[in-house]
């Protein structure tokens, strides 16, 4: 895949994250709660609505760092190399893995994206 394509599907992937936090919520936490400003934490029903919520938050944090490479390689006009397409591939493999509760080889995805990212730092670094 090329490097504008692993970022338009990094974007879709952070709505198949938001989705997936807005569909555990009714089930989770109460109507008030979720329109108010959230000053004072909900205890949730369930636990997939926490997952959801901290895949989210750990997507975005990862998601940052992809997105700032990619465009510096988009920019540079340097090719991504397999980093950019691993580590969408990886992303994708991870959300499931996260709200299932898939402990070892959720840890191995984010791995694998993790080393992605640095490979394409060194793309960058090096080229």
């Amino acid at each position: 895949m090329s490097e504008v394509t692993c970022l338009e599907l990094s974007v879709v992937l952070w709505f198949v994250h938001l989705a997936c936090v807005l569909g555990a919520a009714p089930f989770a936490v109460p109507l008030g709660w979720r329109l108010s400003s959230r000053d004072k934490p909900a205890a949730p029903k369930g636990v997939l609505f926490g997952r959801a919520n901290r895949a989210l938050a750990n997507y975005v944090e990862n998601f940052t760092v992809f997105a700032a490479l990619d465009l510096a390689l988009i920019a540079t006009h340097q090719p991504g190399g397999w980093g950019p397409t691993t580590w969408i591939l990886a992303r994708i493999l991870y959300l499931p893995l996260y709200l299932f509760d898939v402990i070892y080889v959720r840890t191995f995805a984010w791995a694998v994206a993790l080393v992605a990212i640095l490979t394409m730092l060194g793309r960058l670094t090096w080229s």
